[in-house]
């Protein structure tokens, strides 16, 4: 099983840990790492996913989320086919970076897509000819736990 976490879900572990939902969704995200650890799981990564780790003006933020993309088994360069996606995505108002992110995931073939964001969650599950499953960390442990 192949799956992108993207940005705010690489950093949910380092997010303040003010509500339940937080909680659950740091310790679903350090479960996937540590799946992705013992070969369980395929985690991708992408240009995009550099691009973005590496403008957070938090040292320890953007060192975390490096130490976890150096696991990736894949690793996707911007090219046409993608930046193409990106637009049509970005034309039903999936915004420029998540679309490019989104993109990434489907070239590289993921199974899942995990994010915490859920406007951008709410609006790529209306999309017909998604070739892959989008998902929160929760829905994912879900899926990982029935072995789906």
């Amino acid at each position: 099983m192949k799956i992108y976490l993207d940005t705010c879900s690489l950093q949910r572990p380092l997010d303040s840990k003010t509500q339940i939902r937080i909680i659950l969704e740091a310790e679903a995200i350090l479960g996937i790492i540590n799946l992705c650890e013992v070969g369980e799981i395929e985690l991708l990564s992408s240009e995009v996913l550099l691009y973005e780790v590496n403008r957070n003006p938090k040292p320890i933020r953007r060192e975390f989320a490096l130490e976890v993309l150096s696991k990736a088994s894949k690793f996707l360069k911007l090219n046409n086919s993608i930046e193409q996606r990106a637009r049509n995505f970005g034309e039903i108002g999936i915004k420029a970076l998540d679309a490019l992110h989104l993109a990434s995931a489907e070239e590289a073939e993921a199974d899942y897509f995990c994010t915490c964001d859920d406007q951008f969650l709410k609006k790529a599950k209306t999309i017909s000819d998604l070739r892959l499953k989008i998902v929160s960390p929760i829905e994912l442990i879900e899926v990982l736990e029935d072995g789906s």
